[in-house]
């Protein structure tokens, strides 16, 4: 299996949280770009301010390396005007792909009409620019029915508003690998997350994103039916190196 083919390899660090600078933290996301050139990884997955110059590294690599960004990143509670603009400027700067955190607090306090609203406006934006729209759920904030609910609704929302042709390109996604779980449960994806999610997902494909750690895990969510895996430990997943999981 070619695992490589389903990596969204990703940086989403801020210097901030890295303790490192603005400048060395490009230097990671370039050598980022640089790896999945290398090693036929899909797509990277990386911070909105990096990617016009991103694009342009890969431009002048001639290299299809598909960009992805975040947007609402990465507590999902940005204005749907916030993020609407966010995802704008990134579509302006090149990025090929959004992954928009769902506003799952206002979905945990019953105002669904917030979440469907942001949901179409923002997929539309995307499928209007021939964009990917990635919707983050957070599933470590959610209990297995809301895990369930959410993303039937996400899928119902998208065959009722969008043509079947454009549904391959609404995802549903996992996690940021930012949340803050109690107790060591873990914040980013599982087996049983994503099979809650694979089987209310409807026609649209999933993306596991957060703990995925070796190879036969990958194996085993593909063969699950994820269509993406997104990870901070792309290259040791391809050589079967011992990896943990970064903070994605």
């Amino acid at each position: 299996m070619n695992i490589a083919q389903y990596l969204d390899s990703t940086y989403l660090k801020t210097p901030k949280q890295s303790g490192i600078s603005e400048k060395e933290t490009l230097q990671i996301v370039k050598d980022l770009a640089q790896e999945a050139i290398d090693h036929q990884i899909l797509a990277i997955m990386i911070r909105p301010d990096h990617v016009a110059e991103i694009k342009h590294f890969l431009n002048e690599k001639n290299s299809n390396v598909i960009i992805g960004t975040v947007i609402g990143f990465h507590e999902g509670t940005y204005s749907v005007d916030e993020k609407l603009a966010e995802a704008t400027q990134a579509i302006n700067d090149g990025a090929d792909e959004l992954d928009f955190v769902i506003n799952y607090e206002a979905y945990l306090n019953g105002n669904l009409k917030l979440v469907k609203d942001e949901f179409l406006k923002c997929t539309k934006l995307c499928i209007q620019h021939k964009k990917i729209a990635k919707w983050i759920i957070e599933i470590a904030a959610l209990t297995d029915a809301q895990i369930a609910d959410i993303t039937k609704n996400i899928s119902t929302w998208a065959e009722a508003n969008f043509d079947e042709k454009d549904l391959k390109n609404i995802f549903v996604k996992s996690s940021t690998g930012f949340y803050k779980t109690e107790n060591g449960k873990p914040n980013g994806a599982t087996f049983e997350g994503i099979k809650i999610m694979l089987d209310n997902a409807g026609k649209l494909p999933v993306k596991a994103a957060g703990g995925v750690r070796t190879p036969e895990d990958a194996e085993k969510m593909i063969k699950l039916g994820v269509k993406r895996i997104g990870t901070s430990s792309a290259l040791a997943l391809i050589k079967n190196d011992p990896s943990s999981e970064g903070g994605y």
